[in-house]
C-alpha cells in the first residue's frame, strides 16, 4: 500500500515561489496604530494535511479579552522575551489549543502585518496532521473550528467594506463562514497570505 500524499511539499514550494517574488500594496493598518506601541507577536497558521481538502485551524476569542475580544483569529500572541516567530506561535498554539509543537511541521513565515492596536504580527505557516485531539484553553479561546484553506485563498469568497475610524477611511475584508464571521486581522493576513500562494496553484497541487 503506497503512503498517503503529503501536502507539506507542495505547499511549501507554491511558498518559496510566492514568497521569492516583491509583490507590493500587501494590507497593513500601520496607519491607525497607536502612537508608540510595536509589539512583535506571531500566529501560527495551522493547516491539516489533507491534500485533496486542506483546513485551516481558526479560533474565536473570548468577549472579554483586552484586545480584538470575540474575533476569529489564529492562534498565536506576543512574542517573549528570547523567542523567535516560530517558537512563539507554536508555544501559543499549544497553550491555546493544546496543539502538539512537534506535530507541525514548519513551512516558514510570511509578511509582517502591522495591526491597528499596534502588534507587528509574524503568520508562521505550518502543517498539521488531521483530527489532532485539540483542548481549547477556556482562558484565551472561547470557540475553535477549520475553514477550507482554498476558500479562504480565493478572493472571490470576501466581501470588501469600509468603516471610519480614527479619523480615517478603513477597508476590511470580511466572510461569514458556518456562523463565524472572519474579518479584520486575520482577514487580511489571509488575504496577503494568497498573494503568495496562489490558489489555482494550490488546487493543481491536490
Amino acid at each position: 500500500m503506497s503512503a498517503r500524499p503529503s501536502l507539506y511539499e507542495p505547499l511549501a514550494r507554491l511558498f518559496a515561489e510566492g514568497h521569492a517574488r516583491d509583490i507590493p500594496d500587501l494590507l497593513s493598518d500601520a496607519a491607525f496604530a497607536r502612537e508608540g506601541r510595536a509589539t512583535p507577536a506571531a500566529v501560527l497558521i495551522a493547516i491539516t494535511d489533507v491534500p485533496d481538502d486542506p483546513q485551516v485551524i481558526l479560533t474565536q476569542r473570548p468577549r472579554g479579552m483586552r484586545d480584538h475580544p470575540g474575533q476569529v483569529a489564529f492562534p498565536g500572541g506576543k512574542i517573549d522575551p528570547g523567542e523567535d516567530a516560530v517558537t512563539a506561535a507554536l508555544r501559543e498554539a499549544e497553550e491555546e489549543l493544546a496543539l502538539p509543537r512537534e506535530a507541525v511541521r514548519v513551512i516558514g513565515t510570511s509578511d509582517l502585518y502591522h495591526t491597528g492596536t499596534g502588534f507587528i504580527v509574524t503568520p508562521v505557516v505550518g502543517v498539521v496532521p488531521p483530527d489532532l485531539d485539540l483542548k481549547p484553553d477556556p482562558v484565551e479561546v472561547a470557540d475553535w473550528f477549520e475553514a477550507p484553506l482554498t476558500m479562504l485563498l480565493d478572493p472571490t469568497s470576501w466581501t470588501a467594506n469600509e468603516v471610519f475610524w480614527r479619523g480615517a477611511t478603513r477597508r476590511y475584508l470580511e466572510m461569514d463562514w458556518q456562523g463565524f464571521r472572519i474579518w479584520g486581522v486575520t482577514a487580511a493576513i489571509i488575504a496577503n497570505l494568497a498573494r503568495r500562494i496562489a490558489v489555482e496553484g494550490l488546487r493543481d497541487a491536490a
